[in-house]
This record gives structure tokens, C-alpha cells and sequence, in this order.
């Protein structure tokens, strides 16, 4: 790496430490990454169960074993708050990751082709926009999966919701990062560097993934980073109508489904996971609005 993209990124990397609420959106991040990850250990140590049902044990108050008490099927609330998580994040890293990616790939080819190639990708992602996001979600999340070739014993596990929602949020989820990069590579395509490399003889595809896409890389690490938020909101919607994570496996979304029904019994059940949802949206917005600080080439350089 050059002497000047080293001091491009040290520029981002200062800019981004001296932003507070950046830091700490980052700093709940990986705290609730790394909580989520010792469910297990937690579960061994105060010999609870965030998955195995106790009905002799169903609304037990906080105690010393049961930190946040039990569920309406007797099951370790905080164990159980930990391994959706597990579930609710990784689904909204994954799925954002991948709309990145096709996002990617569509936006380069539209800028960097030009003419009908750009015309088509283009009006593709403007009838994509034109979709009502929700309701199309449901109606793809409710299709029965037996009928794509699926297999019963996948359909009726936890696997085939997870990437049910993985799969519909990144086909549906590309649009903004497309026009991000389509932008970021009509201005590159016209570079001197870019230019230099096409006299050389480099292949289209080359120009595109050794000199296009490497400077375009700014604008959508900001917007992975944002749609991580939208996407855990999507995942909660579909888990609360139903059409999400299924039992056995368990997201945060799918325990406010299991919680309505008792929210005047017991409210906690319901605002537990709530919180954890309201946590973590603001969190990933506040680190995302600091890299698009740190990344804004206007930005005062201190």
C-alpha cells in the first residue's frame, strides 16, 4: 500500500476515534457480540437453559440463578435473550453484507459500462425501488420452500428461516449501495490512473476490481454499516408476524411474537427483547453516521 493511501486511512482512523458517540455505538456492538457468544458458558455455569422448556418453572422471578427469571415455557429469559441475539445479529450482518455485494457488482457494471448496460441495471433498480418493501417481504417470507425443492427436515428447522430472511433482505436490500457505487465509478472511470491502465491493455474486468472498486470501497463500507440496523428491524417485523425465525431457533423478533400474548401478565417478556432491538439499532446508526464522518473527504482533518 502507498505511502498516501496509508495516510488517506490514518486520516479515517483519526477522525473516527475523536467521534464519542462513534466509539461507544462501536464499543455496545461488541459487547453484545461477545455476551451473545458465551450464552453457552453462561448457561453451564448457573446450570440454566435458554432452549430446554421447564413448565414447573414457567414466570420464575430474577433470582441468583435466573438473572432476568424465566419465560412462559420456563426457559432461562436472559440465556434465551443471549442466543437470539446470536441470531438477530448475525442475520443483520450477513444479509447486509450480501446486499452490499450485489449492490457492488451491479453499481460498477452500471457506471462503469455505461450506455444500455446502464440503462437496463438502472431501471432494474429503480422497479426494485418502486416494490413496497413490507409487504412484499411477507409474501416472499410465507412462500412454502417444499415447493422450491426443498427438503421437509430443512423447512422445519431453525437453518431455513435464517437464511429465508438472509436471502430475501439481500435480494431486495441493494438498491442504495448500487447507486452509491454506480456514482463512485463514473467519477473514477474518467481518472488518469484508470485511463493509463485501459492503454496498457487491461481487461474491463480487471480495470474494474484492481482500480475502480478499491476507491470506491468509502461509500460502501458506510452503507453496510447503516443497512445493518434496517435489516434488524426487518428481521424483527417478519419474526413478529410470523413469517421469520421459526422454533426451535429463536431471534429477538420471534420473542416479541411469543410475548404479545402475555404483555399485561407479564410485560418484562416483551420489553426485554424490545430494548435489545432499540439498543442495537441506535448503536449501529451511531457507529455508521461516524464512518460517514470519518470517510467524508470534507470533514475537518484535525
Amino acid at each position: 500500500m502507498s505511502e498516501a493511501a496509508v495516510s488517506v486511512w490514518q486520516l479515517r482512523w483519526r477522525r473516527l476515534r475523536r467521534d464519542w458517540p462513534a466509539l461507544a455505538g462501536a464499543g455496545v456492538l461488541v459487547a453484545l457480540y461477545l455476551a451473545c457468544r458465551a450464552a453457552p458458558w453462561l448457561e453451564d455455569w448457573l446450570g440454566v437453559s435458554g432452549v430446554e422448556t421447564d413448565l414447573l418453572s414457567r414466570f420464575e422471578p430474577a433470582d441468583g440463578q435466573h438473572w432476568l427469571g424465566s419465560d412462559e415455557a420456563g426457559r432461562d429469559e436472559l440465556c434465551r435473550l443471549l442466543r437470539g441475539g446470536q441470531v438477530s445479529l448475525s442475520i443483520g450482518f450477513m444479509a447486509a453484507l450480501g446486499s452490499s455485494l450485489v449492490g457492488t457488482v451491479i453499481g460498477a457494471c452500471a457506471g462503469y459500462f455505461r450506455g444500455k448496460v446502464d440503462m437496463v441495471l438502472m431501471r432494474f433498480t429503480d422497479f426494485v425501488l418502486a416494490l413496497p418493501g413490507l409487504p412484499v417481504l411477507i409474501i416472499l417470507a410465507a412462500i412454502d420452500l417444499t415447493k422450491l425443492g426443498f427438503s421437509q427436515d430443512f423447512v422445519r428447522s431453525g437453518d431455513a428461516g435464517y437464511w429465508r430472511i438472509v436471502a430475501i433482505v439481500t435480494l431486495l436490500g441493494w438498491t442504495t449501495v448500487a447507486r452509491l457505487v454506480r456514482a463512485a465509478t463514473l467519477a473514477l472511470a474518467e481518472r488518469e490512473f484508470v485511463l493509463a491502465a485501459r492503454a496498457q491493455g487491461a481487461s474491463a474486468w480487471r480495470v474494474l476490481w484492481v482500480h475502480v472498486l478499491p476507491n470506491a470501497i468509502s461509500p460502501v463500507i458506510v452503507a453496510t454499516t447503516l443497512r445493518m440496523g434496517g435489516v434488524l428491524l426487518t428481521e424483527s417485523a417478519l419474526s413478529f408476524l410470523g413469517v421469520g425465525i421459526q422454533p426451535p431457533a429463536t431471534s429477538w423478533g420471534s420473542m416479541l411474537t411469543n410475548a404479545q400474548e402475555l404483555i399485561a401478565t407479564a410485560p418484562l417478556l416483551a420489553i426485554y427483547p424490545g430494548a435489545l432491538v432499540l439498543v442495537s439499532v441506535i448503536a449501529i446508526n451511531f457507529f455508521g453516521d461516524g464512518l460517514q464522518s470519518a470517510f467524508d473527504p470534507r470533514s475537518d482533518p484535525g
